[in-house]
């Protein structure tokens, strides 16, 4: 399958020497959610303002939709919306005027009843005559999501869309993200909020100092990446982990009344060989619980040894 976004060797330096991007070589295929991950500086927003035409590459390639971004700039950027991070609107113009001239400015013909069901879409049908300037945060952002849109493009990038916004928008963006995806729309998200890309997302990517560290499936990621944790509460506690289990990956938490066990699903069959070995060490627990890493665990482990 030919990815409908390829970033190939792709750098990026500023006048201060600072290298945002080094070497990112990165394939996105049609209709899928793609999350990438990163903490502030990373890159993230360069790298999208690159592929959007924002910002000039460094050295590199970029083919969006079969386009070389550089060379066949309008081509590219016609099949490309983008919601940024910054609420950047007409402030004096009216919701529909905004977004019907978004629409136009890609060269798209007049078409009022898809522009309809879109502000449809969005809630935004009973603001369609105020101007921009009158609507609250929540609602501008709405509106950034319907000019990104207006063009029907068959990529979308989503950069921190959900960053200070209420939960009724955060709700209404995603169900309209689940849409589009399934209209075979393309989508690229950034965000802080992990849970969101672990509910959502295809595939994660990790950039961390102009680098990608990591490119997966989620799936395939929680499964290697990921750790399951079995908590004993015990009944006595103990000074130190017997040497008898010396060989396992065990430790003592709360002063000694927890006996922590920190495994891969892989070895889950253990778990009955470890309550047995304590059993007849007579080492007996009142409770127990277990507990599944998180994609936010996994990122800040990934990030934390790049530091």
């Amino acid at each position: 399958m030919t990815p409908i976004i390829s970033v190939e060797h792709l750098t990026k330096s500023y006048a201060t020497s600072f290298q945002a991007l080094k070497g990112i070589n990165l394939a996105i295929n049609q209709g899928e959610i793609f999350a990438l991950l990163g903490p502030n500086g990373a890159g993230k927003t360069t790298l999208i303002n690159i592929i959007c035409g924002i910002v000039s590459p460094g050295d590199g390639r970029v083919i969006a939709d079969g386009h070389d971004i550089v060379r066949d700039y309008r081509a590219a950027r016609s099949k490309i919306g983008l919601v940024p991070q910054e609420l950047n609107t007409d402030a004096f113009e009216t919701v529909w005027a905004t977004v019907n001239f978004s629409r136009g400015l890609f060269g798209r013909a007049p078409n009022a009843v898809f522009i309809e069901k879109l502000l449809q879409d969005l809630s935004l049908t009973d603001k369609r005559n105020s101007k921009i300037r009158t609507l609250s945060g929540g609602m501008k952002r709405r509106v950034m999501i319907a000019k990104a849109l207006s063009h029907e493009p068959k990529i979308l990038f989503l950069d921190e869309p959900t960053a200070g916004v209420d939960v009724e928008l955060r709700r209404d963006m995603w169900a309209l993200v689940s849409n589009l995806r399934t209209q075979g729309c393309t989508i690229i998200l950034t965000t802080h909020y992990i849970e969101e890309a672990e509910e959502m997302a295809d595939r994660i990517g990790v950039i961390s100092k102009g680098e990608l560290i990591l490119v997966d499936e989620k799936s395939a990621l929680m499964k290697k990446l990921g750790k399951r944790q079995l908590t004993l509460h015990l009944r006595e506690p103990l000074q130190n982990v017997p040497s008898e289990l010396a060989t396992w990956n065990l430790e003592l938490r709360a002063e000694g009344n927890d006996l922590v066990y920190i495994f891969e699903d892989s070895h889950a069959s253990d778990i009955s060989v470890l309550l047995q070995r304590l059993s007849g060490l007579g080492i007996h627990f009142k409770d127990l619980q277990t507990d599944q890493s998180s994609l936010e665990d996994i990122f800040v482990s990934l990030v934390s040894t790049r530091t």
